[in-house]
């Protein structure tokens, strides 16, 4: 991860969030793999009335995202840390109405990352994807040989048995990414 303040400056947290959201928000449970500094988590965590949980494989990172919700007062946040790449996210079956992968597709297995999150969506819920560019140099991001395209994580996704995979347009709100939604059929 690069530092708090660059990483930052790559996305406008809340206007990627309204793209795959929606304006009004999100009524359910809700699990974001991988959390980093809690760029996406916190202002989740303030749009949901659900449960917000946020795994994360750092020490360093959980430690910050659980100061800063309790800082802010988000007591429908919880942190775990979690190796989810390699042991899932521990969440029960069917228990989330939304789930959020970011920037993480370029892993050694993306596919078992996906089947993972379908796992833990109810029918009806919905996955959010968003990843570095792969047709552009970008400031930061892995290289770009190992950035996967739109089309194969629409690809992954349809056989991961989501339905309904659609584009997002984030240029506004984050100019060096992609965005997707899906949904488990319900």
């Amino acid at each position: 991860m690069p530092d708090e303040a660059s990483w930052s400056s790559f996305f406008d947290p809340a206007g990627v969030l309204e793209r795959l959201l929606g304006t009004g928000g999100q009524a359910g449970n809700l699990v974001e793999f991988g959390c980093g500094y809690g760029t996406f988590t916190l202002p989740a965590a303030r749009r949901t009335a659900g449960l917000v949980t946020a795994l994360d494989i750092e020490p360093g990172m959980i430690a910050l995202v659980r100061q800063r919700a309790a800082m802010a007062g988000h007591a429908n946040l919880r942190t775990v840390l979690r190796d989810f790449a390699d042991h899932g996210s521990g969440l029960a079956n069917a228990s989330q109405d939304h789930a959020m992968v970011f920037n993480l597709l370029h892993i050694e297995a993306p596919l078992a990352l996906l089947r993972e999150a379908f796992r833990n969506l109810r029918p009806g819920g919905i996955l959010s994807v968003i990843h570095w560019r792969s047709d552009i140099d970008t400031p930061r991001g892995p290289p770009l040989a190992i950035r996967p395209t739109p089309a194969q994580c629409a690809a992954w996704l349809a056989e991961a048995g989501f339905a309904s995979v659609a584009p997002v347009d984030l240029q506004a709100a984050a100019p060096y990414h992609f965005g997707l939604i899906a949904q488990r059929p319900g």
